[in-house]
């Protein structure tokens, strides 16, 4: 089990084709902030049907769109 895999699930389970998540938004649902780890993990969002689409540093958001 990774440690992402709540932010996973909860991608997992949105009823959308792509979503956007504030890094405050993501720290809510994991229960700690985001780090440079997650460029890592995010090669298992696949296995939920997600993919990891544009970081953005300046309005910190990660946008995720359905594979």
């Amino acid at each position: 089990m990774s440690k992402y895999d709540p932010l996973w699930k909860y991608i997992a389970n949105a009823d959308k084709d792509a979503l956007q998540l504030t890094f405050d938004e993501i720290q809510a649902i994991l229960g700690f902030p985001i780090d440079h780890s997650f460029l890592q993990f995010k090669k298992e969002l696949p296995g939920f049907g997600f993919e990891v689409g544009k970081i953005s540093l300046k309005n910190q958001t990660v946008h995720f769109k359905r594979k």
